[in-house]
């Protein structure tokens, strides 16, 4: 499969590699976002975490009512990654074009029947720094990194879309793109006169480049990045309510980039807010706190609000591609700048 290219795995009454351009603008994953995908990295020719993502294909076929065979897709994905041997694949599944007109589809097999989309990209999957767990895996570790809070929200779902990687995406296109404008201008030496608010902030963060942007949805709770999950530490509220006034928070910094902390993950309480009514459940997220249930400090489903956000003491953003991505600071909607 040549790189960047779209490969057509099945639709139905077509053959591969055989699919018309009516077919596609026909396609319920363009007019409709009727479909998931995953995005999976490869490393000497083997997909990483690949359980994780087989977990994805079963359950999120099963929450949209999808046909899908995902032990023969799984077999074809591996062989494709063989052929890589190093980069990313990216899969995506959307249910097949439908006799009756409409957002509906029959209630039969051929409405629950699918197209199968695969691409793959040539590139490198940092595995230089990594976190060793207790089962022999490691996860990637990039440079630490700054984050900053996005006015955009993400939208609250239904408890059967809730945590799902659906092609419904716009609300987190409109953030990313947010993120990419503070990240223009912050890099801009002609930006706007005055310079804007966010640049301002961003020159106070510690000269590290942002790495992420941190996300609500629109009941206000802080919940993801615009690629990423979110785990987070705090400070202890008890000993903050006992003092006379509240310290500035001067926290340990678990993690180093001339360092390899093995002890990162398994040191303190970690939380991650809960996918429940909005975001994506994400393979790193859940290999992370899969890791750690077993641990002294299992991790925590706890929702991220505002009043939390000035006692974080550890922060990181992850994802199955990059893995986890430790930030020094969060610039808050209000200009204050929380250091880790």
């Amino acid at each position: 499969m040549p790189p960047n290219h779209w490969l057509c795995l099945h639709s139905s009454g077509q053959n591969e590699n055989d699919v018309a351009v009516p077919t596609l603008l026909d396609n319920r994953g363009l007019a409709y976002g009727d479909g998931f995908f995953t995005t999976m990295g490869v490393v000497d020719g083997q997909i990483l975490w690949l359980d994780y993502h087989h977990q994805r294909l079963i359950s999120h076929a099963e929450a949209l009512q999808l046909v899908l065979d995902s032990d023969a897709l799984l077999t074809t994905l591996q062989i494709y990654a063989q052929q890589l041997q190093q980069g990313m694949l990216k899969l995506i599944v959307t249910r097949a074009k439908q006799e009756i007109r409409g957002y509906g589809y029959t209630p039969s097999r051929s409405g629950s029947a699918c197209e199968i989309w695969l691409t793959s990209s040539v590139m490198t999957v940092a595995t230089t720094k990594q976190l060793h767990l207790a089962d022999g895996r490691s996860i990637p570790v990039q440079p630490t990194s700054a984050a900053i809070c996005l006015s955009s929200q993400i939208a609250c779902l239904p408890p059967s879309l809730a945590g799902l990687k659906s092609l419904n995406r716009l609300d987190t296109v409109l953030a990313s793109g947010e993120l990419q404008r503070i990240k223009a201008d912050s890099l801009s030496s002609s930006s706007l006169q005055p310079k804007s608010l966010k640049h301002q902030l961003l020159e106070s963060a510690k000269d590290l480049p942002i790495g992420e942007g941190l996300l609500r949805d629109m009941s206000g709770d802080w919940v993801e990045g615009t690629m990423s999950n979110v785990f987070y530490q705090l400070a202890d509220v008890s000993a903050l309510l006992c003092a006379s006034e509240p310290p500035a928070v001067k926290p340990r910094n678990l993690f180093d980039d001339k360092k390899n902390h093995a002890d990162y993950l398994i040191n303190g309480q970690w939380y991650t807010p809960s996918m429940a009514q909005s975001g994506v459940a994400g393979v790193m997220r859940q290999v992370i706190i899969d890791a750690l249930s077993s641990t002294a400090y299992p991790v925590v489903i706890r929702s991220l609000q505002d009043e939390d956000l000035p006692r974080l003491t550890q922060f990181f953003f992850c994802n199955a591609l990059r893995g986890v991505m430790p930030m020094s600071s969060l610039t808050l909607l209000s200009s204050e700048v929380v250091g880790f």
